[in-house]
């Protein structure tokens, strides 16, 4: 039986030196800016357990090379006023879209956070990247960094400290969660590698990460408050949803992605709107504390989402350190005026319920990084035309004098456009090509059809005023200005011309609809059909469906009809169901997803061959939107104020991992994706003796970022043998899949990806590939031991193309 949020021990919201055996929770007071405590008589734990407190936060020890930049932030801290201290942990109105005020006496000259996943939200003469979802697609350590490398250079060069990306959760518990396409896959483990190459990559070009959203944030529907219409704003009508989960989900599934962010030593962490097992995950101490800083070492600042603070001391004490955009917002979400923190804070340090040390620590381990990338030095001041940009603090709401030096409207997009058509075909996934329908061999009458080929005639805010245009980004605080943009259709007709081919094209999916098709190509019959569809997606909403927007699978069944050689290609947030795609007249369907500004001459290079396409499926296409699990809770039955619950009671079965566990069938599994060759994996074998030393538990070595060094050990090494079997030349992408032993708990999935790489092979031509397999990833986390152990009996490695194409497999057990 679920327990209702109001009976479950709030413990991670207590305030310290409140001894954490007593059970208390703080109850927030209209028009106070702090918590209160009173006595929680109840001993009802919550199904998934409950959190002790993690009390106090942990002060920063600057580990993994930050001991310099350290010793210079507490010089740095120890020179401010107390005023300065609250106000550098308080976010502004300003330029940017969060802002820390400028010190002059000190020759600080504050702290600029932009949006950042696939562009600089707030930039004019900037370049729109391919998505994180769409370079997940691709498989390609490389092309993560670079991809990161390149947009940090972008920030930097426009005046961005700090990055507000990359995104390890919305994970993708749920298909229709409207923020996943701004992450990568739906398995920890690629998302983990993705998140770790990204944040190198920013941070090497000197800007700041920000790791987001800690944590179990899968959904946006009531992921703030609802409250009631008074002049304050400041009481619940009904709690932000609570994301209830257990344990061994939270840490295995999660928190596993974060690790590697923690490891490549990302500079900030975003905590998240939702509630996590009833708590605010903004001022839950025993996810801040002892999860994040903790147990996996994080050295970093802590960031509230925009509007994601509700508390003072709570979320101070809790482990927040720095609270954005500081109480303000023109968001369109109804928050508070003023701030929780700012003159309360301190007022709460004079008054002694917040400790000074406390204020200290969280004032070091904002500026330890600012250091570390010497951002103090020579660093490119704000570029003073992203403040009318700014829809969040437009310049009629700063409190604050901006002064800006340099120049206006810079133009920092050098030659990343190449990088991006690049990378845009590199994460093209082709998912069927029959009858050798693709690469398209000069053909001479071409018809284009879709309203996603053609230009963005509407602009691209809202799903409503983008009917006609390319979707080659989407919505929320994720959307980007383009300077520039590739359309297919422009692209493909200037291919075409130099063919002597010609292209006829009707973008209208309504009057495609209407069974007008024939009148386009009488009395020729075209030699291909070039469908172009797209599907929606933003913050703030979840999608309502998996199918095509505008009528999709109506255009492919009105073009099928007279059109033999049908090829599909969406722009989409990631899976759609695909009904069209059993007909005999769709020849090859590509998912494009989101590929940024060269979206026309990237999916040109793959449909003529210049590209062979390589990318694969970071989640599964089902064949009906009912086989999908983890479905979303958008709407509650009752009025109470804690009754917006989310159980993931799917636990360990999010994504490729459920329909593994269940059997059931897919149109498109986890990994998979096609070449214009073919490829075959051989001669899986173990090339590492498994230690004879090796433990069930491992050795508790000082923890480092990234938790204990312990688990990022290598244990185990595999070899494969991979041959390019077609006459192409291509890229294979081997995959390692690691099934564990009887002896791990119930609920343990039947493959969990463990390793994969990215491997140019010549038509012929054969390599081996190595898989290094860490501790971490033979391992399950024990609740009771608190602790990852390795399971005894055997384990089967499964090596192959995709979660369901395995070509060779092993057995063995790693305990003697």
């Amino acid at each position: 039986m679920k327990v209702p949020d109001y009976a479950l021990l709030l413990s991670g919201l207590l305030l310290a030196p409140v001894d954490a055996s007593t059970c208390q929770t703080p109850i927030d007071h209209p028009g106070e800016p702090f918590s209160y405590v009173q006595p929680l008589n109840t001993t009802i734990l919550s199904p998934y357990g409950h959190y002790p407190a993690g009390l106090p936060s942990p002060k920063t020890k600057g580990k993994g090379g930050w001991e310099n930049a350290l010793a210079r932030a507490k010089n740095w801290t120890a020179q401010l006023t107390l005023e300065e201290k609250s106000w550098v942990a308080t976010g502004q109105p300003g330029p940017c879209v969060g802002n820390v005020l400028p010190i002059p006496r000190l020759n600080f000259s504050g702290l600029c956070l932009q949006n950042g996943p696939q562009c600089l939200e707030q930039g004019d003469y900037s370049s729109v990247f391919v998505s994180s979802v769409s370079a997940a697609a691709s498989w390609d350590r490389d092309l993560l960094y670079k991809r990161g490398y390149a947009l940090a250079t972008e920030h930097k060069a426009k005046g961005s400290h700090v990055i507000l990306g990359p995104i390890g959760g919305p994970l993708g518990r749920s298909p229709y969660d409207g923020r996943t396409w701004e992450g990568f896959a739906t398995d920890p483990y690629l998302t983990g590698i993705c998140m770790e190459e990204t944040i190198l990559g920013m941070q090497d070009a000197g800007v700041q990460a920000n790791a987001k959203h800690f944590i179990a944030y899968e959904q946006e529907t009531q992921r703030n408050p609802t409250y009631a219409p008074d002049a304050n704003a400041t009481t619940y009508i009904q709690d932000s949803v609570s994301s209830n989960l257990d344990d061994r989900t939270l840490h295995e599934i999660y928190m596993w992605p974060f690790a590697n962010a923690a490891r490549a030593r990302v500079a900030s962490m975003m905590c998240s709107y939702n509630r996590v097992n009833g708590s605010h995950a903004c001022q839950n101490s025993y996810l801040l504390n002892h999860l994040l800083k903790t147990e996996l070492g994080f050295q970093g600042y802590v960031m509230s989402d925009w509007g994601a603070t509700h508390s003072g001391v709570a979320s101070i004490e809790s482990g927040m350190d720095m609270t954005m955009p500081g109480g303000f917002t023109l968001y369109g979400e109804l928050w508070t005026e003023g701030s929780f923190w700012g003159k309360n804070l301190t007022e709460a340090v004079n008054n002694g319920t917040v400790p000074i040390a406390r204020l200290d620590d969280m004032i070091v381990r904002i500026m330890t990084p600012y250091f570390w990338l010497g951002q103090d030095t020579h660093y490119p001041s704000v570029d003073s035309s992203v403040g009318p940009l700014n829809v969040d603090s437009p310049p009629d709401t700063w409190l604050y004098p901006w002064k800006f030096t340099g120049s206006s409207n810079r133009d920092v997009r050098g030659n990343h456009s190449q990088m991006i058509r690049a990378h845009g075909a590199a994460s093209t996934v082709l998912l069927k090509n029959e009858r050798n329908a693709l690469p398209l061999r000069k053909p001479r009458n071409i018809v284009i059809v879709g309203n996603d080929a053609g230009p963005v005639l509407q602009g691209a805010s809202n799903p409503d005023e983008f009917e006609y245009g390319v979707l080659a980004n989407s919505g929320g605080s994720g959307a980007c200005r383009f300077s520039f943009l590739s359309t297919p259709l422009d692209a493909i007709t200037s291919r075409a011309r130099k063919d002597g081919a010609i292209v006829q094209h009707w973008l209208n999916n309504t009057q495609i609809t209407g069974n007008s098709m024939p009148s386009l190509w009488n009395p020729e019959q075209p030699d291909v059909c070039l469908v172009f569809l797209k599907a929606w997606a933003s913050e703030g909403s979840d999608r309502q469906y998996l199918e095509l927007d505008w009528n999709g699978n109506a255009v492919v069944e009105a073009v099928v009809k007279y059109c033999g050689n049908t090829v599909v290609i969406t722009h989409s947030a990631g899976a759609n169901v695909l009904p069209f795609a059993d007909h005999p007249n769709v020849t090859a369907i590509l998912a494009a997803h989101y590929p940024g500004e060269e979206a026309g001459n990237a999916i040109a290079d793959v449909l003529y061959g210049d590209v062979n396409p390589s990318a694969k499926l970071p989640y599964v296409i089902a064949y009906n939107e009912s086989d999908y699990n983890a479905p979303l809770t958008t709407a509650v039955q009752t009025n109470g104020t804690y009754d917006w619950q989310s159980w993931f009671d799917e636990e360990l079965e999010v994504g490729y991992r459920y329909f593994d566990a269940h059997d059931i069938p897919v149109r498109y599994e986890f990994g998979f994706g096609l070449s214009y060759t073919t490829f075959n994996l051989t001669n899986l074998t173990a090339t590492t003796p498994v230690a004879t030393n090796l433990t069930a538990l491992p050795e508790h070595r000082p923890v480092q970022p990234g938790g204990n060094p312990t688990l990022w050990d290598t244990v185990y090494t595999l070899t494969a043998e991979v041959r390019n079997t077609g006459t192409v030349d291509g890229y294979a992408i081997p995959q390692l899949y690691v099934g564990y032993p009887d002896s791990a708990p119930a609920g343990t999935p039947p493959s969990q990806l463990r390793g994969f790489d990215k491997v140019w092979l010549a038509k012929g031509q054969t390599k081996q590939v190595t898989f290094e397999l860490m501790r971490r990833d033979v391992s399950y986390w024990d609740v009771v031991a608190q602790d990852w152990r390795i399971p005894t009996g055997g384990f089967t490695f499964k090596a192959g193309f995709s979660s369901r194409d395995f070509r060779a497999n092993v057995t063995a057990a790693l305990l003697r």
